[in-house]
């Protein structure tokens, strides 16, 4: 692949490419082959071939993305030189395990990169919701004239002065908060690690969970998917929302007690805008494809398409930091993980 000088770190790729469009455009992996020595484009699918063995033999900097196999103590002791891990996507959960840290190699991430894209999505999704931009659209198609939504204008909608609940102040969440400050929203948050201080920095209300349940119009979850949260959002939390309310989730569909969310929607009483479930993809049968007060998308919110290449180019950047000496910016300590999504 290259013809820079020996002395340059080894990089190699781990990756499924047909998941991974756009994520190294040739640019990036020209840019990596000017700092180090790209051992070979085309990224690795398995560890267990002899291809694989060779590059990782070779291998200093391997960097990662979906589809990459899991990075486990056999996959370390073939690369006895790898000292960083850099993902070239969002959590990497299910990718490495304890056996990395207990051999000092460092780990960066692009989470950051894939929380910009969700944060869009979710701003886009709590302005149609405020205007019941959904329910306009199936009543106009169904009649194709105006008599029934000329009234609806006349009634409780709209974006002013609406009351919107941010559940966990994660990077997601955060960047929500941000982009809902502009508009003439009040903002209620609840994450237990949030005082009430950096509450108003951030320009929110700090609430107890059942509370914001109780008081927001739209509902949008941004918790990481842990033990401890899974089915945070259950059936008497629901039957705390407003009618005519909105539940968003774009974090995990684990966060949420899916039988009582569909019991929930099914009385009509609230509406819910999910990009994500538990199982990722509902079965066939599932409700969710069928309820006209769900507007159901295929895990979209996160980096598709040409975003993507935003996590390219954070692992790009880390790798420079990286082999310039100077700290990574996004690095995961082993402490973290048991945080993480």
């Amino acid at each position: 692949m290259t013809h820079s000088t020996p002395d340059r770190p080894a990089i190699a790729f781990a990756m499924q490419p047909t998941r991974t469009q756009h994520v190294l455009t040739p640019e990036l992996i020209q840019r990596l082959d000017g700092i180090g020595r790209v051992l070979d484009a085309a990224p690795m699918e398995r560890f267990d071939d002899e291809r694989a063995r060779k590059l990782l033999s070779e291998t200093e900097i391997l960097v990662t993305s979906w589809g990459s196999p899991h990075i486990d103590a056999a996959v370390l002791a073939q690369a006895p030189h790898l000292k960083l891990v850099a993902h070239a996507a969002g959590t990497v959960k299910g990718l490495i395990e304890d056996s990395l840290f207990a051999r000092g190699i460092s780990v960066s991430h692009a989470a950051q990169a894939n929380a910009l894209p969700v944060a869009e999505f979710t701003l886009a999704v709590i302005i149609f919701a405020g205007k019941q931009v959904f329910r306009f659209r199936d009543i106009y198609v169904a009649d194709r004239d105006r008599g029934r939504t000329q009234p609806m204008q006349s009634g409780g909608i709209g974006n002013y002065g609406r009351t919107v609940g941010i559940v966990g102040a994660s990077r997601i969440g955060r960047r929500v908060i941000e982009l809902l400050a502009p508009f003439d929203y009040k903002i209620l948050l609840y994450d237990p690690l949030v005082g009430e201080a950096e509450a108003r920095q951030l320009g929110v209300e700090k609430t107890e969970l059942d509370v914001l349940m109780a008081r927001a119009d739209i509902v949008s979850l941004h918790a990481p998917s842990l033990p401890a949260t899974r089915h945070m959002i259950d059936a008497p939390r629901l039957s705390l929302m407003k009618d005519g309310a909105t539940f968003i989730n774009t974090a995990r569909g684990a966060l949420v007690d899916e039988p009582a969310l569909l019991a929930a929607l099914k009385t009509g009483r609230i509406d819910a805008i999910i990009d994500v479930t538990d199982p990722e993809i509902p079965e066939a049968s599932s409700a969710f494809y069928e309820l006209p007060n769900v507007f159901l998308t295929p895990h979209i919110a996160g980096a598709v398409g040409l975003e993507r290449t935003r996590l390219g180019e954070m692992a790009v950047d880390e790798v420079g930091r990286f082999i310039e000496g100077k700290p990574l910016l996004y690095e995961i300590r082993r402490d973290d993980l048991a945080r993480m999504a």
